[in-house]
């Protein structure tokens, strides 16, 4: 009974956390023109203006709301594998603050990740390849960011770290298991977060082609992380994912206009 509480309510947690982040997400993007006008000139040119920190920092939270939508989901199974090995280890601590401490460690790298997005967009808004949409004006570099994250599908690296995201019991078994200190919870986390982060960051990095804010595309995305990490047969869906990825860049190169 108490197994089955902990985990319920962990599970509610994430749905919550899940759902008020995507109400974010959703709100930002109906509302861009207004919501986005104290964060940057919508009419992208050659001149733009640097960011104040205020503007700064309100794209730095759009990316980090987004990554908490976009990524809780497909971390669920790890975060309640947690407290299912808290619970059932019986140790001192306490298994839901101890499970909670491992989802800020694992939400903390993708928080970091956030801040390293917000960065790069910086960068190419000032070289005036973002349209209104934050999405790529340069079918160059469009096509550029499509074929690089479609060769990623097919590499080692991704593999490893797609394996470490497939098999949470497996991970915790190579990792030291189930902490109950906090140092210890936040570490497993942490290291969790980065073989996630390795694991998406050529998906994530998508967005820029699509549109950061377009909701089709970062639920698409969303829906291809899932099913990476959540089938037998994720592997396969990745390269598959990056076949396209890779055809979609090649034909943009040649055939859409600079």
């Amino acid at each position: 009974m108490l197994l089955r509480r902990d985990r319920v309510i962990v599970f509610l947690a994430l749905v919550a956390l899940t759902a008020l982040a995507w109400t974010y997400v959703l709100w930002l993007a109906g509302n861009m023109p207004t919501a986005m006008s104290g964060m940057r000139d919508m009419n992208i040119g050659p001149a733009i203006e640097p960011w104040s920190v205020t503007q700064f920092l309100m794209s730095f939270a759009m990316w980090a709301v987004m990554m908490i939508g976009m990524m809780t989901p497909s971390a669920a199974p790890m975060i309640l594998m947690y407290a299912r090995v808290g619970r059932q280890n019986r140790t001192d601590g306490k298994p839901l603050a101890a499970t909670g401490w491992f989802a800020a460690g694992y939400l903390l790298v993708w928080l970091g990740f956030s801040l390293a997005a917000t960065l790069v967009q910086w960068g190419i808004e000032r070289t005036a390849l973002l349209d209104s949409r934050m999405a790529s004006a340069s079918s160059v570099l469009g096509g550029i960011v499509l074929i690089a994250a479609g060769i990623y599908q097919w590499t080692p690296l991704k593999d490893v770290c797609l394996t470490q995201c497939q098999t949470p019991l497996q991970f915790l078994m190579r990792h030291g298991g189930f902490r109950g200190d906090v140092p210890g919870c936040l570490l497993v986390g942490l290291r969790h977060g980065a073989y996630c982060v390795g694991c998406c960051w050529a998906l994530m990095a998508l967005l820029f082609v699509g549109g950061v804010m377009n909701v089709l595309w970062i639920a698409l995305l969303s829906a291809l992380v899932l099913l990476e990490k959540l089938t037998p047969f994720g592997r396969w869906i990745a390269r598959a994912a990056g076949a396209v990825c890779v055809a979609a860049g090649v034909w943009m190169l040649l055939f859409e206009p600079q």
